[in-house]
């Protein structure tokens, strides 16, 4: 999933929404709960990691999107702000996890590795 990051990122700055649905979803991203949320949103079946429950959800609130565009009949914005709860928490996730990520720390010897005198 790493070779998805980066599309994440475009995705989630592209992402241009009406701002009465933003700050409606910014209202609940305090109290999301991965959890419960997800598989009511992705479906049932074990919570996937942040990326990939990220790239899931972008791509069905490209769809709920759409159809708020579109004014189809089925649209429902309760169902459009629950998703972007979960959009906007599970970014704030990623973000923690890159901030956190432990990095490897360079070879300031150049040397593969050291032997150990015992």
């Amino acid at each position: 999933m790493p070779d998805k990051l980066p599309e994440i990122h475009r995705a989630l700055a592209r992402l241009r929404r009406p701002p009465l649905l933003v700050r409606a979803a910014r209202f609940g991203v305090r109290a999301y709960r991965r959890d419960a949320a997800l598989p009511r949103l992705l479906g049932p079946g074990p919570v996937p990691p942040v990326p990939q429950a990220l790239a899931s959800l972008l791509e069905i609130e490209r769809t709920q999107d759409a159809a708020r565009r579109g004014g189809a009949l089925t649209y429902r914005a309760a169902d459009h702000v629950a998703l972007l709860i979960a959009v906007m928490a599970e970014a704030e996730l990623l973000a923690a996890q890159s901030r956190t990520a432990p990095t490897a720390q360079p070879n300031a010897s150049g040397i593969p590795s050291l032997r150990v005198a015992t």
